[in-house]
């Protein structure tokens, strides 16, 4: 009985009664060191200035297409800018090493396929693993692991602020999609730009702060919680401060009050302001004077204050 052969990788099974007194060395030869190229070798395969580079497959005999990393060398470019990579019919793993360069533009591809099914696209400097059902090929990663060379990538949805304690070991930072995120300089900035009030600020040095937001100066001064939790305004009369808007709970941070060059400038509170002992503080009065008051928001209604006086100018 005449020898067959394996569907996918070419293996020689042998009839019976064939290969009197040389069984052993087709067995060795046309099946074990096949099974090894199947598993572990490592093949280079050189690109040229042809459109199509076809991988013969020899029935029980060492071939290219069997062995399990197939290097891609040469360059891509000229007339063609995509080159296929034709590989037999059968269902098999490659891994790819396409060190493959381009001679003319970005467009320039290598697609690994079969003579007549869809192919895939090996990225210019990829290494990854494509599949052949025996018709067509597919990369392992089209819809699942595909992060390529990308800065960043989409790894899931955060349904909570702060992990639980069997996640601690998770860090990441929770922002909304309407965020604006942006890498200036060494920081990633969550906003328009550094300026732009309510900035959380991540450096490369794990640092994480809030802008000082500037209020505008009038008879009574409103302090708007939504852009930051830091605020600063030059006194230039008398001046009542009122209740902040958009105030959450829990909310803590500062305001410095500076006088102007005329200073004895006062400072009256609405009433959702709460102070030690109910004794409503008073401002330094010296020109160029800086007081800070401390803060932290009680209830949205209730926030509680202690006025820290006269800083170094």
């Amino acid at each position: 009985m005449a020898s067959t052969y394996t569907s996918n990788i070419r293996l020689t099974k042998q009839g019976d009664g064939d290969n009197p007194n040389t069984w052993g060395t087709v067995l060795n030869d046309q099946v074990i060191s096949l099974v090894d190229d199947a598993i572990a070798s490592y093949t280079t395969v050189s690109i040229g200035s042809a459109a199509t580079v076809t991988l013969s497959a020899v029935q029980g005999g060492a071939d290219v297409p069997r062995s399990a990393f197939l290097e891609l060398k040469g360059s891509v470019g000229g007339a063609n800018n995509t080159i296929s990579l034709v590989i037999p019919a059968n269902s098999k793993s490659y891994v790819i090493n396409n060190k493959v360069s381009a001679n003319t533009t970005a467009s320039d591809i290598v697609k690994i396929k079969t003579a007549s099914g869809d192919g895939y696209d090996v990225p210019l400097g990829a290494v990854g693993l494509v599949i052949c059902d025996g018709t067509s090929v597919y990369s392992l990663n089209a819809t699942g692991f595909n992060l390529g060379t990308a800065a960043s990538a989409d790894i899931g949805v955060c349904t909570t602020n702060v992990p639980d304690t069997s996640l601690a070991d998770i860090r990441y930072l929770r922002v909304s999609t309407s965020a604006n995120v942006s890498l200036i300089g060494t920081k990633y900035i969550v906003g328009a730009s550094a300026s732009t009030p309510g900035n959380l600020i991540i450096g490369a040095n794990a640092r994480a702060y809030n802008a000082i937001v500037t209020v505008t100066d009038a008879a009574c001064i409103s302090v708007n919680f939504a852009l930051a939790n830091n605020f600063l305004v030059t006194l230039g009369g008398n001046r009542t401060l009122k209740a902040p808007t958009n105030c959450t709970v829990g909310q803590g941070g500062s305001i410095y009050f500076i006088q102007d060059s005329t200073g004895s400038r006062t400072l009256g509170y609405n009433t959702a302001w709460q102070f030690v002992s109910a004794t409503v503080p008073t401002l330094s009065t010296g020109a160029s004077d800086v007081d800070m008051l401390v803060y932290n928001a009680r209830s949205a209604t209730t926030i509680d204050a202690v006025v820290l006086k006269d800083f170094d100018r």
